[in-house]
């Protein structure tokens, strides 16, 4: 038996040695002294060690794409065998799915089914997963069904099951055969300078020797074809190369062996970011335009792009600002329009739009990933449109269009409906002197809405286009689109436009679209094409086949729920944008000092302009003096980022009087070197690295107080930590500061994605990425892994299981239990016992002890002489008898007799009155 606190037993002789001081306390009684003892005891909290015989048994099972048909073969019977060997019926069996993540199966499921990625295999993970769950009260095991493969390291969790006495063993199962060659590393570092020379190596791993033919890429193109000799298994290839130009960029690796048993791990992945001084990305549709003269002119180092659907996303890394000279939406990669809302509120970077005829609205821009971060608002007011526009649309509802996706608010939803509701917006923009129709295809043209002039009746319409349903079947394009020229065409409205939604896996075209098309073009009607999908999907080229001839614009996208987004942009780009070509006078309103604190000389005038409103809490610097009072200089903080919208062009036509401009050199200057952000305050650094899954980010700073005080800007606010996922997630990471001038970081990431992150400190942002997550990690097959497994489990005991049965070995775990519960009892019985004696009055007391006296010999009275005794064969008197003898020989004085009190008079009783009452009350 131990005790926690045995201190307090030195109470007990205080309280003794105060009960012989201090007499009225009645200390010392046997159940007081009992009570005292015993609650001296429970302060002290006693325990004892006890052997617990109960066990649960842990089986984590590895559903990693290396082992999951292994698992799936072997598991039924796994499980019967230990539910045979288990030996009491309070044992219990817990098992455990595990690869990218951690899934407790439901108890007495016949058939677990794990849902999560495959894509790892994290035993740490599911390790301490049990650790978190288990009943501390209860000893446990844990037994690992895995090929020993896991892809993070597993010694942080190995002291953690020693401490809490948990043993692990593990059953190594893989397949026969071991016939694979596999790209097992690339080396490649995280970042470089523009022009400065780095090592781009790959090593090929394999089960025998030879020659391995592979193709090194650089942004999926192919940079070098080879191949590879494997000696002793392996091999390796490098070669140096370097980078002119910043940005990040993407090298991988691809073997082509001819026998391989995986072909899971024969691609791999990695980004190097190569950095510069300042620079501005310059997309544009001007092959000389003026802008790139006047970025030069500030020693920017300028991208200029003028193929925009080559744009990448590793082009914004190392980028101050990205400027949109009259670049359509539908020629940007969605990728990179989605990744500037990160690259302008977290990574701290600046944004500009141009004015022109396919910019803002009329370049598609509304609701597209861009319009929140314009200071401008893009849907025009009904008053100020001044034609009016005919718009057919014509939508696949073949057997693809019924399959559930992924809805907006995180439920499910068909792709039937994401269609339905993207006609019904188009519907909503138009105004009521548009004419609208609906066609359903599939074999066959189902008229929805026969084209009719909108009027009061919008409600009405959006009804019926959302109860469309699919019909089976692929969708004949010919026959969708002959069925809606042949109502388009009657229209007396000069704007005749027709958008055709379809399923870019799944169109057919029996007719002579070509001829159809040609027709319509003749009309002045023109066609565009949203395609469910990529542009690598089968019957993609047939859809851009028909934006191109119908002189329309082509949309794609892989997420159903951007559908309604699509319809939208290309209903505001035909019907609710608004490039108005007449010059219109320039009015400042004084508030360009937010940009620069230099006054500006602004052109009077402007040839063209970009009809639009400014947001609320956007700041104006020009106006147009005609009926609109239009912004034509926008500008506003978002996030940590800098937007500006300039509405009239800046370039190419509509531009000749803005480019005679004496200040226009100056005002461009100006507003790029705004979008760019103040500079960087020196003494503040970051590094960071991927390794495999787990990112590792260190910020390091100055803490002496010379220039920027940044010990003291973190006591106020402390640096954070932005990282954004593929999906679009953005969230915080949480870091430590470990030393005087030191945060860092270490987080586990999912295999395989792209992330891009920044650190924001004192107001000012530290971008990294783009990254890609790990590279086939899963099909490494290091085995240093598996002598890691096998050395954890030495370490907690535990063994390599042979024989399944024999998991069931209960560990040496003894715990501790209280006595506390019990003392308590006692004492709360005692003390009522005690108080019912101090009631009745009973009293005890202690055992005395005396010292007995001996034995004495036997005495005869003598019947004759009264006192006169025989003892032992002795005759006389016995002492008692001849003292009282003597006695009663001696004569005795008279005793006097006492004298009593005299007594006092005898009080008369009172009888009160109702006492009187009672006798009386008995007399009857």
């Amino acid at each position: 038996m131990t005790f926690e606190s045995p201190e307090w037993f030195l109470l007990l002789p205080a309280l003794l040695l105060l009960a012989l001081v201090v007499k009225r306390v009645h200390l010392f009684t046997p159940l007081r002294i009992l009570i005292l003892a015993l609650l001296t005891t429970l302060m002290a909290k006693p325990a004892y060690d006890s052997l617990d015989q109960h066990l649960d048994l842990w089986v984590l099972l590895d559903r990693s794409d290396s082992t999951e048909d292994l698992v799936n073969q072997g598991l039924p019977e796994w499980k019967k065998i230990l539910e045979k060997s288990k030996p009491t019926k309070d044992d219990r069996i817990l098992y455990v799915d595990y690869a990218s993540d951690v899934s407790i199966q439901q108890a007495n499921s016949e058939r677990a089914t794990y849902t999560g990625s495959r894509k790892l295999t994290r035993t740490q993970l599911a390790l301490e997963d049990v650790l978190a769950r288990r009943d501390a009260n209860r000893p446990s095991r844990i037994v690992i069904f895995t090929d020993g493969y896991a892809t993070e390291p597993l010694h942080e969790v190995a002291n953690k099951l020693s401490e809490q006495g948990i043993p692990v063993d593990f059953r190594l199962i893989s397949e026969n055969s071991f016939e694979d060659f596999r790209v097992a590393r690339i080396d490649l570092p995280t970042q470089s300078q523009v022009g400065e020379p780095f090592l781009f190596g790959v090593t090929v791993k394999g089960y025998r020797d030879g020659e391995v033919p592979i193709t090194l890429y650089r942004n999926n193109t192919a940079i070098e074809t080879s191949s590879v000799t494997l000696t002793n298994g392996v091999g390796k290839v490098e070669f140096t190369t370097r980078i002119q130009k910043a940005g990040s960029y993407k090298y991988s690796a691809k073997i082509a062996p001819a026998d391989d048993a995986h072909a899971g791990n024969n691609t791999s992945e990695r980004w190097i970011q190569i950095t510069g001084g300042p620079r501005v990305l310059l997309v544009t549709n001007y092959d000389n335009d003026p802008l790139e003269k006047v970025l030069q002119a500030q020693s920017y180092a300028v991208d200029i792009v003028t193929d925009s659907e080559s744009l990448t996303i590793g082009q914004l890394s190392g980028t101050k600002s990205v400027i949109f000279n009259n670049v359509p939406a539908h020629e940007v990669p969605t990728q990179f329009l989605d990744a500037l809302s990160f690259y302008i509120t977290e990574q701290g970077g600046g944004f500009m739009m141009v004015g022109g005829k396919r910019s803002f609205a009329a370049g598609g821009y509304y609701q597209s990933p861009i319009d929140p971060l314009l200071p401008i608002s893009m849907e025009l007011k009904n008053d100020h449109r001044k034609l009016s526009v005919a718009m057919s649309i014509v939508m696949d509802r073949s057997g693809s269009m019924a399959m559930s996706v992924p809805g907006a608010g995180g439920g499910v939803v068909t792709k039937m409906e994401l269609a339905n509701t993207g006609a019904s917006e188009a519907i909503k923009l138009l105004g009521a002197n548009d004419q609208i129709a609906v066609y359903a295809v599939d074999s066959e043209p189902t008229t929805i809405i026969p084209l009719q002039t909108i009027g009061a009746n919008k409600g009405a319409l959006t009804k019926k286009t959302r109860k469309i349903i699919s019909a089976g079947g692929g969708i004949y394009v010919y026959n969708g689109l002959k069925a809606a020229w042949d109502d388009l065409k009657k229209s007396k409205i000069s704007t005749k436009h027709i958008i055709l939604f379809s399923d870019a896996s799944d169109t057919e075209e029996p007719g002579d679209y070509k001829k159809l098309i040609a027709e319509m073009q003749r009309e002045g009607a023109t066609i565009s094409v949203i395609g469910l999908g990529t542009n690598k999907d089968p019957d993609a080229a047939l859809l851009e086949d028909i934006a191109k001839r119908g002189k329309g614009r082509m949309f794609y996208t892989e997420k159903a729920v951007d559908i309604p987004q699509l319809f939208a942009q290309e209903t505001v780009t035909l019907a609710r944008s608004a490039f108005l070509t007449d010059p219109v006078g320039a009015l400042a309103t004084g508030q360009w000092n937010d940009v620069s604190n230099e006054p500006l000389e602004w052109s009077p005038q402007v040839d063209a302009y970009n009809l639009s409103y400014a947001r609320p809490k956007a700041i104006t610097s020009l106006l147009s003096k005609d009926e609109y009072v239009a912004p034509l200089v926008t500008h506003w903080r978002r996030g940590m980022g800098r937007v500006a919208a300039v509405a009239f062009p800046l370039g190419g036509e509509h531009s000749e009087i803005v480019r005679n401009w004496d200040a226009y050199g100056n005002f461009s200057q100006t507003l790029i070197n705004w979008l760019n952000g103040d500079r960087f305050p020196p003494g503040i650094t970051m590094r960071h690295r991927l390794e495999g899954t787990r990112l590792t980010i260190d910020l390091l700073y100055d803490t002496t107080s010379d220039g920027h005080n940044w010990t003291k800007e973190f006591a106020l606010n402390p640096p954070r930590i932005k990282l954004e996922e593929e999906d679009g997630a953005v969230y915080d990471l949480s870091w430590k500061r470990i030393a005087p001038g030191h945060y860092s970081l270490s987080k586990d990431l999912q295999e395989g994605i792209l992330i891009k992150g920044a650190i924001q400190a004192g107001g000012y942002a530290l971008p990294f990425g783009p990254m890609i997550v790990g590279a086939s990690t899963e099909w490494a097959f290091d085995a240093e892994r598996v002598a890691e497994l096998k050395a954890l489990s030495v370490q907690t005991n535990g063994n390599e299981l042979t024989d399944i049965s024999k998991a069931w070995i209960r560990p040496e775990v003894s715990k501790q239990k209280n006595l506390l519960l019990p003392l308590g009892i006692a004492i709360l019985l005692l003390a009522l016992l005690e108080a019912l004696v101090t009631r009745t009055g009973y009293k005890f007391s202690l055992p005395s002890f005396k010292r007995a006296e001996p034995a004495l010999a036997q005495v005869t009275p003598d019947p004759i002489k009264p006192g006169f005794t025989s003892i032992a064969g002795r005759v006389g008197y016995s002492r008692k008898a001849k003292a009282a003898k003597q006695q009663e020989d001696t004569p005795q004085p008279e005793k006097p007799k006492p004298t009593l009190p005299p007594a006092e008079p005898k009080k008369e009783k009172v009888v009160s009155r109702s006492e009187r009452f009672a006798k009386a009350k008995k007399r009857k």
